[in-house]
Parts: C-alpha cells; sequence; structure tokens
C-alpha cells in the first residue's frame, strides 16, 4: 500500500451502540491491525441536540469489553488531535468559507418557515439545482444584501453548490465502481447556524487532518459519498483522499431491511454490544454482554455477518481474525442476523475456555444469587463438569448452583406417581452404606444394591438425581455425589426422601 493505513471508526455519542456499529469498528480494527496501521476513535459529537450525556464513555466501554481498543482516540490522543469533532469546531468554518470564495458553496438566509412553505408548495422538495435559485440566498441576493445579513447575524447555514450535470466516479473496495449523476444529488448543509459542521464536512475536514488511509463506513452512507467526493475535489485534497469501502447492511432475521433495535424488542434479542441506559428515562435497553455473551464470540459472530475467510471455518480468535481477514472477502450482499446461530457461536466460545478464564463469569453468575465461592480448585472442577450445558453465562447458574445450595424445591411430579414406600427404604439403605471414593464405584453399589431390593437401575436413577439437584438436569448423578460428598449427598436423600414422603 502507497500510504501508511490509518482508519477511523466514527461514531455520535446518541445512545446505545447498535451491532452494526460494533461489526464497522471491528472491520477497521482487523484491517489496521493486517497492515500494521493505526486505528482511530473519533467521536463525531457535532449535533449537539442529540448529544446524550454518557454515551461516549458507554462507546469506549463497549469497544474495550470487545478487546477492539483504538490506538489513538480522545483518552489516548496522537498527534493527529483533537478527536472529538467539537473540539475542532474553528477549522470547519475556514473551510466552509473557503468553499464559498472559490465557488463551491453558498450562503443560505431561509428561515424554517421559508423551508416549510416550499416543501408544501413541491411534493418531494429538495434543495438543490432545481430550486436554488427560488430561495434566500447568496445566488439570489445581491453582494450587499448579503454582507448585510451577515454583518446582522442573521441565520445562515452554508450549503454546497452541486453541479447540475456531471457522474461523480469512484472505486469502492467491496463494490468495484460506483458512480452518481449529480443532478439526482441535493446542496446538502455543510455548516448549520449554530456554526457546527454537518456530518458532510466534518467527515472529509477530519479525515485529511488525521490522514485517514481507508473510510469504512455501512452501505446506508453511499448516497452521500458524491457530496463527500466533490468535498475533496473542491477542497483541492483529491489525490489525499481515503480508499472507500461501504460495508453490507445487517438484515432483520427474515431479511427483509435492516436490522433495528424495534426488531430486537419485537424478537426478543439485544442489537446493542452492551446495556444501554437512558439518562433521561431510565429505560434499559439489553445488550449481548449482559445477556451472558462471552466477548470472543461476540466480536467472532460479527465478523462472519458479511465475511469469510473462503473455508467452512466457523470459530475465530481475534488474533486469527487479524491474520486472516482481507477486504476481498467482504460480502456486497446484506448479512440476514440469525440469534440462535449467535447463541451456537457463544455455546462453542463456553464449550472451548478453559475453568480458570470462565470462572471470573461463573462466579459473577453465582453471586447475583447470593453464591459466595471460597474454593476456587472446586468451582473449576465444577465448570468443567457443565460448561457443554451452558450457551449462555446466566446458564452457569443454574447447571451449577445445586453445587453450592441445597435445592429448596423439586420436580415432585416427576417422582411422586411412582414413589413407593419400597423406593424410599432403598435410598435409606444406599445412603447408610454409602462411600463416594469415584462415580464408577459409586454407580456399581448403587446398580448391585438396586438389584438385590428388586429394581431395575433405570427406575431409580431419575428419582436420585432429582434428590440431589431438585430437577431432570445436570452431568452425570455419580459426578455430583462424588463433588457432594458423603455428607451432604447423604442430608440431601434424607430431605428429598421426606418431601417425596409427604
Amino acid at each position: 500500500m502507497d500510504k501508511k493505513v490509518r482508519v477511523r471508526f466514527a461514531p455520535s455519542p446518541t445512545g446505545g451502540l447498535h451491532l452494526g456499529g460494533v461489526r464497522t469498528a471491528l472491520f477497521n480494527y482487523l484491517f489496521a491491525k493486517k497492515n500494521n496501521g493505526t486505528f482511530v476513535l473519533r467521536v463525531e459529537d457535532t449535533d449537539q441536540s442529540r448529544f446524550v450525556e454518557g454515551a461516549e464513555q458507554y462507546i469506549v466501554n463497549c469497544l474495550n469489553w470487545c478487546g477492539i481498543t483504538p490506538d489513538e482516540s480522545p483518552d489516548h490522543p496522537g498527534v493527529y488531535g483533537p478527536y472529538r469533532q467539537s473540539e475542532r469546531k474553528a477549522s470547519y468554518r475556514k473551510f466552509a468559507e473557503q468553499l464559498i470564495s472559490d465557488g463551491y458553496a453558498y450562503y443560505a438566509f431561509d428561515t424554517p418557515e421559508d423551508l416549510d412553505a416550499k416543501r408544501k408548495e413541491i411534493p418531494n422538495f429538495q434543495y438543490g439545482q432545481a430550486t436554488r435559485m427560488q430561495m434566500r440566498n447568496s445566488l439570489t441576493l445581491t453582494v450587499s444584501e448579503v454582507e448585510e445579513l451577515l454583518a446582522a447575524k442573521t441565520p445562515h447555514v452554508i450549503r454546497i453548490k452541486v453541479p447540475g450535470d456531471e457522474i461523480v466516479h469512484f472505486n469502492d473496495l467491496i463494490r468495484g465502481d460506483v458512480s452518481f449523476e449529480t443532478a439526482l444529488v441535493d446542496d446538502k448543509v455543510l455548516l448549520k447556524a449554530d456554526g457546527m459542521p454537518t456530518y458532510h464536512l466534518a467527515v472529509v475536514v477530519d479525515d485529511k487532518a488525521m490522514e485517514i488511509s481507508h473510510a469504512f463506513r455501512g452501505e446506508e452512507w453511499l448516497p452521500s459519498a458524491p457530496v463527500h467526493i466533490l468535498l475533496w475535489k473542491y477542497l483541492g485534497w483529491e489525490t489525499d483522499m481515503p480508499q472507500w469501502a461501504h460495508l453490507p447492511l445487517i438484515l432483520k432475521p427474515d431479511g427483509h431491511g435492516k436490522l433495528s433495535k424495534r426488531d430486537g424488542d419485537r424478537l426478543g434479542f439485544p442489537v446493542y454490544a452492551m446495556n444501554w441506559t437512558d439518562p433521561k428515562t431510565g429505560d434499559v435497553t439489553r445488550g449481548f454482554k449482559e445477556m451472558g455473551f462471552m466477548p470472543e464470540a461476540f466480536i467472532n459472530m460479527l465478523a462472519l455477518l458479511g465475511w469469510n475467510d473462503g473455508t467452512d471455518q466457523e470459530l475465530f480468535s481475534l488474533k486469527e481474525l487479524e491474520e486472516k481477514f482481507s477486504i476481498e472477502r467482504i460480502s456486497k450482499a446484506g448479512a440476514k442476523f440469525d440469534f440462535e446461530k449467535a447463541k451456537w457461536y457463544n455455546h462453542e466460545w463456553i464449550k472451548a475456555e478453559n475453568a480458570e478464564r470462565l470462572a471470573p463469569s461463573v462466579k459473577t453468575e453465582l453471586k447475583k444469587a447470593g453464591i459466595e465461592i471460597k474454593d476456587d480448585a472446586f468451582l473449576h472442577t465444577i465448570i468443567d463438569l457443565i460448561k457443554d450445558r451452558c450457551t449462555l453465562l446466566p446458564d452457569f447458574l443454574a447447571q451449577s448452583g445445586y453445587f453450592f445450595v441445597s435445592p429448596a424445591e423439586y420436580d415432585v411430579n416427576s417422582v411422586k406417581p411412582k414413589w413407593t414406600a419400597e423406593k424410599a427404604e432403598f435410598f435409606n439403605s444406599f445412603a447408610a452404606g454409602l462411600t463416594l471414593t469415584d462415580a464408577g464405584s459409586a454407580e456399581a453399589a448403587f446398580k448391585a444394591l438396586a438389584e438385590e431390593k428388586g429394581f431395575k437401575p433405570g427406575e431409580l436413577m431419575l428419582p436420585f438425581r432429582i434428590m440431589l439437584v431438585g430437577g431432570k438436569f445436570g452431568p452425570g448423578v455419580f459426578d455430583i455425589a462424588v463433588l457432594l460428598g458423603v455428607a451432604e449427598t447423604q442430608a440431601r436423600i434424607a430431605k428429598a426422601i421426606a418431601v417425596f414422603n409427604a
């Protein structure tokens, strides 16, 4: 590559971080790592009306949880700062005024009422080539009128003057040659009345200032590309323009339309990386982290929404993704989000992870139920025994809680219909002679006693399991008994017999 790779993730601090945003950050990060480049976090906070307190720190927390920490950011500035657009405000007006001087932009003094009236007059009104000469701007007013309005600090915006009959071409690294007719593009606002830039001006000025080499963004930004390319040209920076890559959309599970928060609410799955609490309403929107996803699984799932390495491999560590990622393998087509597949990734990552790494998360889940772990070695043994049964991290509570706390309730309905005094006597006898050196010998003793008492072992196994764990779940029942120990197993048998006899 001709110049050093510098890529940026540039979110607006307006609320929760959608998984599509995280994927954009991930692809930027992976491309930077693959090419020994720099991954920049730039906060696009110029729209003060939508700014939400705490949203910037939330974005940083999400990226840190995912393990895709930026090389440069507001918290870790490099030489290209500042990294918040609101702190770069002075530079934007200078370039907007330069565009006016060069004939590529103009002042527009139209009031909100003027614009509303024009929208009522013209269906699907667009402020552009066909309508700009009907409006109140520096193209229709005299020079002295414009000077008077500016001197009086009359509210105004600055708009780009899009040419009427050009074709804008560019090469998209994912989509190939893309072209737009400028006759279909409106005169976007570049600088708002409050002096803040819009996205269109800010993204160009900032990408130039930060020497961004490649711009990854969602395909919903494709219609804005001609305005941005014209700005690079009009500002005289065409040779420094980044290479574009417009990423495919993440689609609803049925494939019809872009995945939204509303879809997650409706279908019962998260679309944000982490829980987002609205500071005004206090409403909490669920995130993948709090639902019990491991960051490794979340990143793995996201990477394969629109990318693959050309093989059948589905499980990738972040390190493997860094090594194998390539733009050429990104699909043009949208990728359908499948929550069941997302859970499959998490299940596979839980199964593959060692007990020591899982232990802090499992402790957190147990602590929610008031269970404090004092013996880490014991916990590690249990994790190894049950992790294959856990899809989400909260599953560890249901699958392991009974190792620490005797069941408070029993699935009595699964035992009662076939419960007899003879079975009660069998379990009393089994408990009295119980030894638990290992699961194999315990099972052999259980079966021998069953045969002696005239029972088939199978009809006693379910009651025994329910005695120990409360329900019809868990690993091998004799493995459970060995871990509980003789005294606890005897106590649980006695307690359950009393319930079953009642």
